[in-house]
């Protein structure tokens, strides 16, 4: 029988395992740590970040590197099948030992994703998406305007990367844009001999842990968060190397295999929605207790109803907050002294179940923030339109906004982790990204993720035409506006297709009524119709399609044009209401006029819009009161849009701000108290 190793060879043998790539189950992270910020880190990074936003040479350094790419790449093509799969096995090879240091070997992988994407695909890169590629390989972030093919573009540092032995996420909005591109791209992987995983919603934890076992894996941001959460959750306080030895050797109970394998390279595609429009909440990952209806969240509708705003409570819209008045407060203590649930008896417990109640009632509007089916309450994504399945708001507002709709109460949930997006990307070795609209907010990125903005040329010049805006009393003249612009569109421009964009399922339905009632039919795309979402756009650039869609419609969506809808005009987008960032609008608009296509775009909005009156609400006055016919078009239509976004995304940027804050003092706490 061989001698049993001593306790020093074991903690060897364990120390060289946690160490060594081929035991990814017990080894720990790798990731980047975070140093701790000091109070003058962020307004100098924000003005190094203001500083590197500005056009600069480096761009003209990249062209020419474009340009020897496409050279290279040209001269591949007369090679047959098996010699260029002998260059690439040797291009994997020579990664492998001197990794992406070597601007040149980069170069050379780049030439050979081209050629095998053209033999793979019948496409290949062109030098913007070239440049596109350069910028992200090198851990940056690249601003390429809509429609100019960031799908393709991802495949080059993504699969440089992965032959680097680098396990690669590339990061999606949606879960179809993740399925979507992942198929599409497949054989060029496979070309590469890479191996591809798709992580999405509903998928079980076996399957999880082997689609991240793959060199290259397509997920939406939630979805690989939250598996980074239960990692983390997972680990417990054992997520040092050295004490995971100590558990393996003095026991601590069997541990289930962590999902993950770290995080090393990051390819993140609408990295502005995903960086800055879902950062102002912490992702929290929690379990669900078993449900509990004593009747306390009726009980508690039916008390705040009786409470009149301003008088007991106010509301701050914009913020989504409530807060009681000290008279208020005393009225729910003396009306809720009956009640026989424990909740009522504590002061702070009392306040803030009221003031969740008061939000459930006003502040939370079924069809904008969330719509029922089949008995569930489902949230909304405010930035995708997409439904947010399984997710549920904190503190018991989901339970309050059920008991609103009558619909069964799902049980309350407990915390087990949560993290920022801010906390979460900067733990990645090499972090890079890309947008059509990042420009205005790279001081933000570069504080926050210390990503360099780089400003991508067009590969054609854009023929989109820009219609204007128009500015409505109120929201039935703007929908009979819509729709008299719809018929115009069609009956006088040789019936070209449009595409009419809202920002709610609501509105996307009071369109189609305004349509219908003129007897022009549509099709609607909204968190409704999510299954058909591929049909749907699939006809959106066909002649005289009429699509109404949320901004499910807006990032990633790519209408591909009939040759007869290409020769009336291209598609014709309307805008009805604009969002609190102009990046969000620009976004829809860039469904037209992709690639050099003709297109166009306009606006009709009404002046009741959230927008301006939760932004803007004295300059809506004033323009309101100096009106002197409807619509308002030119300057002053104009000018009201640009003060509100602008107040818009100055609250937005302090409540991020104030998210990443809070998140740190809380890290901080529970790493005292030993919790993590």
């Amino acid at each position: 029988m061989p001698d049993q190793p001593t306790l020093r060879e074991r903690a060897q043998g364990l120390w060289r395992e946690i160490r060594s790539d081929a035991h990814p189950v017990i080894a720990p992270y790798p990731e980047r740590g975070i140093a701790p910020s000091w109070k003058w880190d962020r307004p100098v990074d924000l003005m190094v970040g203001r500083a590197l936003a500005a056009p600069r040479p480096g761009r003209h350094r990249l062209a020419a590197r474009a340009d020897a790419i496409v050279a290279a790449s040209e001269a591949l093509r007369g090679l047959d099948d098996d010699a260029f799969d002998a260059r690439c096995a040797d291009m994997r090879a020579r990664l492998m030992r001197q990794g992406l240091s070597d601007p040149a070997l980069v170069d050379e992988c780049f030439a050979l994703i081209r050629e095998a994407t053209g033999r793979e695909l019948g496409m290949r890169h062109f030098a913007v998406q070239l440049i596109g590629g350069l910028i992200m390989v090198e851990g940056g972030l690249a601003e390429m305007a809509t429609g100019e093919g960031k799908t393709i573009t991802a495949l080059l540092p993504a699969v440089t990367a992965a032959m680097a032995r680098m396990p690669v996420h590339v990061f999606t909005v949606n879960d179809y844009l993740a399925e979507r591109d992942a198929e599409k791209l497949r054989p060029v992987y496979q070309r590469f001999g890479l191996t591809l995983g798709v992580v999405m919603h509903g998928q079980e934890t076996p399957d999880r842990r082997a689609a991240y076992r793959a060199d290259v894996v397509y997920g939406t941001n939630k979805e690989i968060t939250f598996d980074y959460l239960r990692d983390q959750t997972s680990l417990g306080a054992h997520r040092g190397a050295a004490r995971r030895v100590m558990r393996e050797l003095f026991g601590g109970g069997a541990r289930e295999p962590l999902i993950m394998r770290g995080l090393f390279f990051a390819v993140v595609d609408e990295a502005d929605s995903i960086f800055i429009d879902e950062a102002r909440t912490p992702l929290i990952l929690s379990a669900e207790m078993p449900a509990n209806d004593d009747g306390l969240y009726l009980a508690a509708l039916e008390l705040v109803g009786q409470l009149e705003e301003g008088r007991h409570y106010r509301i701050r819209e914009a913020d989504r907050a409530v807060e009681l008045t000290e008279r208020g407060g005393r009225v729910v203590a003396d009306r809720s002294a009956g009640l026989p649930q424990l909740r009522w008896r504590i002061r702070q417990a009392r306040e803030q179940i009221a003031s969740q109640a008061i939000a459930a009632l006003r502040l939370y509007r079924r069809d904008r923030d969330y719509i029922v089916v089949d008995g569930k309450v489902q949230i909304v994504d405010e930035s995708t339109g997409r439904v947010m399945a399984d997710r549920s708001w904190e503190g018991g507002l989901h339970q309050l906004i059920e008991a609103k709709e009558q619909v069964e109460l799902s049980g309350t949930r407990n915390t087990m982790g949560r993290i920022t997006y801010q906390r979460f990307f900067r733990r990645y070795l090499r972090l890079s990204g890309m947008s059509g609209t990042v420009r205005e907010t790279a001081p933000e990125l570069w504080a926050d993720y210390g990503l360099k903005v780089t400003v991508v040329p067009r590969n054609r010049p854009n023929r989109r035409r820009d219609r204007g805006h128009a500015l409505h009393a109120d929201a039935a003249s703007k929908w009979a506006a819509v729709a008299q612009a719809v018929r115009r569109v069609r009956g006088e421009e040789a019936m070209r297709p449009v595409l009419v964009g809202t920002r709610s399922v609501g509105d996307s339905e009071a369109v189609a009524a305004a349509l219908g009632a003129i007897g022009i039919d549509c099709r609607i795309l909204n968190a409704r119709q999510d299954a058909e979402e591929a049909a749907i756009v699939a006809a959106a650039g066909q002649v005289g399609a009429v699509t109404v869609a949320t901004n499910m419609a807006g990032r990633g969506t790519d209408i591909e044009l009939s040759p007869a809808a290409d020769a009336a005009g291209g598609l014709h987008v309307i805008l009805t209401a604009f969002h609190e960032t102009p990046r969000i609008d620009r976004q829809l608009e860039g469904r037209a006029g992709r690639q050099g296509n003709p297109g166009s775009t306009q606006a009709i909005t009404a002046i009741d819009d959230e927008l301006y009156t939760l932004f803007a609400p004295r300059a809506a006055r004033a323009v309101r009161a100096s009106a002197r016919s409807w619509p308002v078009e030119g300057r002053a239509a104009d000018l009201l849009r640009r003060w509100a976004q602008a107040a818009a995304e100055r609250r937005h940027a302090a409540t991020r701000r104030q998210t990443e804050l809070s998140e740190e003092r809380l890290e901080k706490t529970m790493a005292f108290s030993g919790r993590i």
